[in-house]
C-alpha cells in the first residue's frame, strides 16, 4: 500500500495558519477561535450590510475584503465518490448499487473515505486560492433520499431504493459517515435531498404539483427525511423544483414550516434545488416576480439560492417591506454557522480534519473498498443448473454488447474520474489471462443495430503542417476575445467533468472550442461522420453546415454521411460551448454497417460461451436529459422492457445452442420477461463504478460468491405500473403490489445455500415497546458467501391500513460452508406502528407475524434460502 505522507501543501498551511493568526489576534470578535461558533456568527453578522448579506445567500458566495471573508462556493457533490472534481478520486459504484449491498458498514466506510478525499480536494483549492470555485468545497449536495416509488424515473439511480426504512437506514450510515464524529467541527456537510415527494418525470419537475395523502406523505415519503434530520442530524436539506399542494416546495408551509423547523427542530440551513427559486415566477406561476419569490422561500427557512441570481432581488424586498432584514440575519447566520463548523475560519492546528493527508486523495484502500463494494452489488437474478461460475480454462469466450466496453456507463451519473477504471470486457481479459481467448465486439447500440464500424482517419487530418486538429479554446461560449489556448489534438475524444481541467487555465465550465482540420481520403467511397456532444455544436464541411444546434443546450448524437473522392480535400470546422454539467465532445468515423444478430451469432459459434454486456446506461437515463431514443424520454423511460434490438441478439446467441450470460447494467428495474425464461444466467450488475469489471469477472467465475440484493421491484411489464405522474403509493413497491414481480425486492441468488431455523421471539409483547429476534442461519451449500438476512413484519389486524410487509431489520453476514450463526434483531418500538389517516403514528395492536430470511416473505417468488415466521400478540 502507498505510504501516505501527512504534509499538508506549504501553501495551504501557510493561508490556514493566516487564518488562524488572524482568529486569535484579529481585528473582529468574530475571528477569535475561544468564542463559541454561536457568538463568532452572531458578530460577523452582525458587521455586515444589507447587500453583503444577500451576496451570501447565492450558492457562489463572494468575497468580503474589509471583514476578510473569503469567497466560497457551495455547490459540490459526493453522491458514490467525490464528483466532478478536477482530480483523480476513487468512483465508488452508484447509489442504487450500493443500496443492494444491504451493508451499513461498509456504506460508512465509503462516505468516510470521499469525505477524507474532499479534505484534499478543498486543502489544493485554499493553496491556489479557489475557494470560489464549483466542486472543490466542503459542502455536499448528498445524500438523495427520494423514494424510487416507478422505475421509469431515471434518478432513481440516484437513491437508495424504494423502501422507506433501507432508505432512512443507508442514509444514516452516510451521513455519520460524511460528517464524521468530532463533537465541534465536521468532516464534511451532508444535505439531504430533494425534500419532499419528488422522483419524477424529469420533462415535468420544474411544473408539476403533487399531492399525497397524508397517510402516504408519513408512510412512505417522509420517514427517510426525518431519519437524517432527527437522528442522523444532517446539516444540510435541499427542497426539490416541485410543488406541492400548490405551493413550491422551497415555500411549502407544511413541508417547511410546520414539519421541518417547528416539527422536527430542524437547524442547519436549506438550499433550493439549482433554478428552483426561478420555477417560482418563471414555472410554477405560483410568485409574480423574483423578488417575491425570493423573500417567500426565505420566509419558509430556504437559505440557500442555487444557480441563479433571484436572491439578489432580496434586497429590494427587504426595502418593500416583503421580508425584514432579521429574517435575512436568520437565514445568514445558518449558512455561516456551516462554515464554521467545518473550520474554515480556525487554524488547522485546531481541526483535525483539516490536517488530512494528500496522500488520501485516490489512496489504494479506498480503490480496494470501491471493488468490495461493488462485488457486494452484483445480484445473481437467474443460474439455472449452475452454469454459474464460469471456468478459466476454456478456449474462447466472446464478450458482446453496448455495455461491455462502456466506461460511461459504469461511472453512473453525479460521478468524479478515477485515474483506473476496468470494464467488463477487459476484467474478463485480466481473469482468464492468456489461456483462453477473449473477443470483444459492441455488436449493438442500446436500442438498434446501426453501428459504426470505427475507423481512424487522424492520419488523413493535418492542419496548418501538423497531423489531427488544430483545437482554440475560449473562456466564454461564443468562441470571443482571445483565446485561453491553441493546441493540436489527434482525436476529438473528450469527457470531461464539470470543473477538470480542459486545457492549461480553463476549466469545464461555460466554455467554447473550435477543431480545425483538412482531411484527405486515401481513397473514393463513402464515409459517417458520428458526433457525440453536449451542448452547443456546429459541424461544417467544405463552408456547409451540416449539423447545428448551436443556440440549444442539449444532448446532441448526429451522424452525416460524405460521399469523398480519393485525394480530394475536405476542410472540416467543429465549434462547441458548454455550460453547466459534465461535457462530451467525440467525433468519430466509419463505415455504417447494420449488425446482424444470425450472422453474429454464427460469426463467434466456436466460442464456448457468450457474455452479453447489455441493459441501460447513464447515456440514456438521468437528470432531465435531451434524449428520445425510443423507450426512453428526457432522462426518464417510456417502458420498463428492455430494448427489443438487444432481446433479438440474445435470441440469435440463444438458438447457437451455446451458453449465453447476460451481464445487466442498469440504474433502474428492468423487464426481462423472455431472457428470465430462456437465458440460463443472469447478472444484474447496476453502475459499478471504477472497478465494476473486475467485480464482475470475479462473480462470473466464481472468484466471489454473489450476494446483493434488489433495492427495488423487478416487475414482469409495464401493465404492472401505475401512471407515472401518479403519486398514490397504491399498488406501487413490493409494499403494496398485489401482483407477481419477476423478481423481488430484497430477491438475490448465491452459489451456496442458507437454512433459517430456531427463530425465537415473545410470543405476547407490550404495546409500543421493543421486541428481540433472533434467528440460526446455517450455510448448507459448499461455498462460502455473504447472506443478507432479512426481517419483514406483517401487520394482520386488517382493520387499519399497513403496506401488506415491510422490511424492518437486516444484516449481512458472512458463514463458510456448514458453519451456523445466531442472528438477533432488536425490533424498536417505532417499527412497531403504523400512520393513520391523518397523517399520525400510531401504535401497533393485535397479531403481527415477524418473518425472517434471505428473501421478503412471499413465496410465490423464488427464494435464495427459505423463511421463518412467527407472530407475536401486541397488547
Amino acid at each position: 500500500m502507498k505510504k501516505r505522507s501527512f504534509v499538508l501543501y506549504p501553501l495551504a498551511v501557510c493561508l490556514l495558519m493566516s487564518m488562524g493568526a488572524i482568529a486569535q489576534n484579529g481585528k473582529f470578535p468574530f475571528q477569535n477561535y475561544k468564542l463559541s461558533f454561536e457568538e463568532r456568527v452572531n458578530d460577523l453578522v452582525s458587521r455586515m450590510t444589507l447587500e453583503e448579506k444577500v451576496s451570501q445567500m447565492l450558492n457562489a458566495a463572494p468575497a468580503i475584503p474589509r471583514l476578510e471573508i473569503p469567497a466560497y462556493d457551495w455547490w459540490n457533490e459526493t453522491l458514490h465518490g467525490v464528483a466532478r472534481t478536477p482530480y483523480n478520486v476513487t468512483v465508488y459504484p452508484q447509489a442504487i448499487a450500493m443500496a443492494a449491498t444491504f451493508d451499513t458498514a461498509a456504506l460508512f466506510k465509503m462516505a468516510d473515505f470521499s469525505a477524507l478525499e474532499g479534505r484534499v480536494i478543498f486543502n489544493k483549492a485554499v493553496a491556489a486560492g479557489k475557494t470560489n470555485a464549483r466542486y472543490l468545497g466542503l459542502t455536499y449536495w448528498t445524500p438523495n433520499i427520494n423514494i424510487f416509488r416507478d422505475p421509469r424515473w431515471g434518478r432513481g439511480q440516484e437513491t437508495y431504493g424504494e423502501d422507506p426504512f433501507l432508505t432512512a437506514t443507508l442514509g444514516d450510515a452516510f451521513v455519520r459517515g460524511l460528517q464524521g464524529n468530532d463533537p465541534k467541527y465536521l468532516k464534511a456537510a451532508a444535505c439531504a435531498k430533494h425534500y419532499a415527494v419528488h422522483s419524477g418525470p424529469e420533462p415535468s419537475r420544474h411544473v408539476f404539483n403533487a399531492d399525497v395523502t397524508p397517510y402516504d406523505l408519513w408512510d412512505t415519503y417522509l420517514p427517510a427525511f426525518r431519519k437524517l434530520v432527527v437522528d442522523s442530524k444532517v446539516i444540510g436539506v435541499m427542497c426539490a423544483y416541485n410543488a406541492f399542494r400548490t405551493q413550491p416546495c422551497c415555500a411549502s408551509d407544511l413541508l417547511m414550516t410546520d414539519i421541518l423547523r417547528n416539527q422536527w427542530n430542524f437547524k442547519g440551513y436549506v438550499t433550493s434545488d439549482c433554478w428552483a427559486i426561478d420555477d417560482f415566477f418563471k414555472n410554477h406561476k405560483t410568485h409574480p416576480d423574483a423578488e417575491s419569490a425570493s423573500a417567500d422561500a426565505v420566509f419558509h427557512g430556504t437559505d440557500l439560492d442555487c444557480g441563479t441570481d433571484a436572491y439578489k432581488a432580496l434586497v429590494q424586498a427587504v426595502k418593500d417591506k416583503k421580508i425584514t432584514e432579521q429574517q435575512i440575519d436568520v437565514s445568514v447566520k445558518r449558512l455561516f454557522l456551516v462554515r464554521f463548523k467545518l473550520g474554515m475560519f480556525d487554524p488547522p492546528s485546531m481541526v483535525k480534519y483539516a490536517q488530512t493527508p494528500a496522500s488520501e486523495l485516490d489512496a489504494p484502500v479506498h480503490g480496494q473498498h470501491a471493488l468490495q463494494m461493488a462485488r457486494e452489488s452484483i445480484v445473481l437474478l437467474k443460474n439455472t443448473n449452475n452454469i454459474l461460475p464460469l471456468a478459466k480454462n476454456g478456449k474462447k469466450i466472446a464478450v458482446l454488447g453496448p455495455n461491455a466496453n462502456n466506461v460511461i456507463a459504469q461511472l453512473g451519473n453525479y460521478n468524479g474520474t478515477p485515474s483506473k477504471l476496468t470494464t467488463v470486457f477487459q476484467g474478463i481479459k485480466d481473469k482468464v489471462g492468456a489461456t483462453t481467448q477473449v473477443v470483444y465486439e459492441k455488436a449493438i447500440n442500446f436500442t438498434n443495430n446501426n453501428i459504426l464500424a470505427y475507423i481512424d482517419i487522424s492520419k488523413a487530418c493535418s492542419i496548418d503542417g501538423k497531423p489531427g486538429f488544430k483545437a482554440t479554446y475560449y473562456n466564454n461560449r461564443e468562441l470571443n476575445g482571445e483565446p485561453v489556448a491553441t493546441v493540436f489534438e489527434q482525436r476529438l475524444d473528450h469527457n470531461w467533468q464539470e470543473g477538470e481541467n480542459v486545457v492549461e487555465n480553463l476549466r469545464a465550465n461555460n466554455f467554447s472550442a473550435r477543431y480545425v482540420t483538412d482531411f484527405k481520403p486515401t481513397e473514393s467511397g463513402a464515409i459517417t461522420f458520428e458526433l457525440e456532444a453536449d451542448d452547443g455544436v456546429r459541424f461544417t464541411i467544405n463552408g456547409n453546415t451540416v449539423f447545428d444546434s448551436w443556440t440549444r443546450k442539449q444532448r446532441n448524437i448526429a451522424t452525416y454521411k460524405l460521399t469523398t473522392a480519393k485525394d480530394s480535400v475536405y476542410h472540416l470546422v467543429l465549434e462547441y460551448w458548454q455550460g453547466e454539467g459534465k461535457a462530451t465532445l467525440k467525433l468519430n468515423t466509419g463505415q455504417a454497417v447494420e449488425t446482424d444478430p444470425d450472422a453474429l451469432a454464427k460469426k463467434y459459434s466456436d466460442a464456448d460461451v457468450f457474455i452479453f454486456a447489455g441493459g441501460i446506461s447513464p447515456q440514456l437515463e438521468g437528470e432531465e436529459m435531451k434524449v428520445s431514443d425510443p423507450g426512453f424520454n428526457g432522462g426518464d423511460r417510456t417502458t420498463i422492457l428492455l430494448p427489443a434490438a438487444q432481446t433479438a441478439l440474445m435470441k440469435a446467441l440463444h438458438a447457437t445452442g451455446k451458453p449465453v450470460i447476460f451481464v445487466m447494467m442498469t440504474g433502474s428495474a428492468i423487464a426481462t420477461p423472455w431472457e428470465s425464461e430462456n437465458i440460463p444466467a443472469i447478472v444484474n450488475a447496476w453502475y459499478g463504478g471504477q472497478a465494476a469489471g473486475t467485480a464482475i469477472a470475479d462473480v462470473l467465475f466464481g472468484d466471489y460468491n454473489p450476494s446483493g440484493r434488489l433495492p427495488v421491484t423487478f416487475y414482469k411489464s409495464d401493465s404492472d405500473l401505475s401512471a407515472f405522474e401518479e403519486y398514490s403509493m397504491k399498488n406501487r413497491t413490493y409494499r403494496y403490489f398485489t401482483g407477481k414481480p419477476l423478481y423481488g425486492f430484497g430477491y438475490g441468488l448465491s452459489y451456496t445455500t442458507f437454512r433459517y431455523d430456531k427463530l425465537e421471539l415473545p410470543a405476547v409483547a407490550p404495546v409500543g415497546k421493543a421486541v428481540s429476534v433472533s434467528v440460526q442461519v446455517t450455510n448448507t451449500g459448499k461455498k462460502e458467501g455473504d447472506e443478507v438476512v432479512q426481517l419483514y413484519i406483517i401487520n394482520e389486524n386488517t382493520a387499519i391500513t399497513t403496506p401488506l410487509k415491510a422490511l424492518k431489520g437486516f444484516q449481512r453476514i458472512t458463514l463458510k460452508p456448514g458453519q451456523s450463526r445466531l442472528v438477533t434483531f432488536t425490533v424498536k418500538g417505532e417499527d412497531l406502528t403504523y400512520v393513520d389517516a391523518n397523517g399520525k403514528r400510531q401504535p401497533l395492536k393485535g397479531k403481527v407475524k415477524i418473518c425472517v430470511g434471505g428473501n421478503q416473505p412471499d413465496e410465490a417468488n423464488p427464494v435464495s434460502g427459505n423463511v421463518v415466521k412467527k407472530t407475536v400478540l401486541l397488547q
